[in-house]
């Protein structure tokens, strides 16, 4: 009994630790599949689908900082008006660490192949459980 009760202990204690749990990695990477999916079938809007639609939202990009889901909308529109400018997105997702009980950062390299130029930046972007759904709150690429 006593081993029980420890092990439930040890099992609370850890979900208060910040440890990793693999169904939240799993949970934002399918939101990123999500979004890779979306941008190379040129659907700007499926993409934004996987950032919290506030007007809190931040993006930071060689341009500044643009506040707001609709902003961060409209700047993607304007940066990539055509399939040729947006092109083909791949993904390295380097690191996937937990901030916080709700919130996670990931690191990685975004590739894109287009025919006005190919495109390579790295990023940062900051996952946080809203309503149960995994949303970037905030992305710094460059």
């Amino acid at each position: 009994m006593k081993n029980i009760v420890l092990l439930l202990t040890v099992a609370l204690l850890s979900s208060f630790n910040g440890i990793d749990t693999e169904d939240d990695k799993d949970a934002i990477r399918k939101v990123m599949a999500d979004q890779l999916e979306a941008w190379n079938n040129y659907d700007l809007e499926g993409f934004m689908q996987g950032y919290w639609k506030s007007e809190e939202l931040k993006f930071y990009g060689s341009n500044g900082v643009t506040y707001g889901w609709k902003n961060t909308l409209a700047r993607y529109k304007k940066a990539y008006p055509s399939k040729d400018y947006s092109g083909t997105l791949k993904f390295v997702i380097n690191d996937i660490s937990k901030i916080s009980k709700d919130a996670y950062y990931v690191m990685g390299e975004y590739h894109l192949e287009r025919s006005v130029g190919n495109a390579d930046g790295i990023f940062m972007i900051i996952f946080k459980k809203i309503k149960g759904e995994w949303k970037i709150i905030s992305d710094t690429s460059c």
